[in-house]
């Protein structure tokens, strides 16, 4: 049997367990991980300057700079990581590196000949979002033995769960399956927003999280969601389908995240199709949960109809980012095209 496809595991350390250095890189483009990993090692600069001096974390206050990479000037991080007259620890957070200047970028370099490996005084951490700007500068914090922090978008709906799954464990809770899986098609569009519905569950209930209680809290959100309109379609139920899919865009719904829906619940059954009747899938990006889905969901649909409804979100796909001057209906007309498309009832 060949061996298992798996993706590679990050090579550094997470946002969680990032540990203080004289120099952190910080990748990617999930803002919420970001934003922590950045929280993480603000605090642990407080603890370490507290711990040189003696004192209670709470006592010491550490001086933090915040620098725009795209705007910088040379020879402002010499200035800025220069140590305080006032014996303070200076923390200096760069944003926006991607966009960085090519000041920033040889500052950056000659930084790295002069940081050391031991956390003193001054700690740097640089935030970079995407793209290859910089890419000397990056490679060589990498080489040089310094932390990099990778912090990719979430889009896939096993990472989305695996991190419900997390926030509700460090918050010592406990949550069924099918009610973390109700969290995650409610809110799993954004990842601040899931965070944020994990916490107020946390807050508001007590004893294990359950599918009434998400319901209870975010039931309306489930039902105004992209993901009941493509159940819907999937299943070729052209009423429930389009009621769902109006509700959704009177409340609120962009039709672009609702078009993206249909494309990604569409994909899931392309992919189970390929291995339909072979035994079982191999690694094909899902949960076996999603798998056993999509086998279901498969019932009714031939190769040629699931060729149509994709050929549909592709057209909606385009007429909702501008080629058509109404969107809401280019998203009403995909839904059409993919319940008629399946199969009979």
């Amino acid at each position: 049997m060949p061996p298992s496809r798996r993706r590679p595991a990050p090579s550094g350390p997470s946002w969680r367990d990032v540990p203080l250095a004289p120099v952190v890189l910080v990748r990617g483009g999930e803002g919420l991980l970001v934003d922590r990993a950045a929280n993480r090692l603000a605090a642990l600069a407080k603890e370490h300057a507290a711990t040189a001096q003696g004192l209670p974390a709470a006592s010491v206050e550490i001086e933090t700079t915040e620098i725009e990479a795209a705007g910088y000037t040379r020879g402002t991080l010499d200035v800025i990581a220069s140590p305080s007259l006032f014996g303070e620890h200076r923390h200096v957070v760069v944003s926006g590196a991607e966009a960085a200047s090519d000041a920033f970028i040889e500052d950056g370099l000659a930084y790295l000949t002069t940081a050391g490996h031991e956390v003193g005084d001054v700690t740097l951490v640089i935030r970079h979002e995407k793209g290859v700007r910089g890419k000397k500068l990056l490679d060589a914090i990498a080489k040089a033995g310094y932390p990099v922090v990778v912090c990719d978008q979430v889009k896939r709906d096993s990472d989305k769960l695996d991190f419900a799954r997390g926030e509700l464990k460090d918050a010592r809770r406990s949550a069924t399956p099918a009610a973390v899986q109700a969290l995650v098609e409610a809110l799993g569009s954004d990842l601040r927003e899931l965070a944020s519905g994990c916490a107020q569950l946390v807050a508001d209930t007590t004893g294990t999280i359950t599918p009434d209680l998400v319901d209870k809290y975010y039931g309306g959100r489930v039902e105004a969601t992209g993901f009941r309109v493509a159940d819907a379609a999937v299943a070729g139920q052209t009423t429930e389908a389009v009621t769902l899919l109006r509700h959704a865009l009177e409340t609120g719904l962009d039709p672009v995240p609702l078009v993206a829906v249909l494309a990604m619940k569409l994909r899931a059954l392309a992919k189970v199709s390929t291995v339909r009747g072979r035994g079982h899938p191999g690694d094909l990006g899902m949960a076996p949960w999603q798998v056993d889905r999509a086998r279901r969901e498969l019932r009714g649909w031939t190769p040629e109809g699931l060729a149509t409804a994709i050929t549909a979100v592709a057209d909606a796909d385009a007429q909702v980012k501008g080629e058509y001057r109404d969107p809401r209906f280019a998203v009403e007309r995909a839904v059409l095209r993919i319940c008629a498309a399946h199969g009979p009832q």
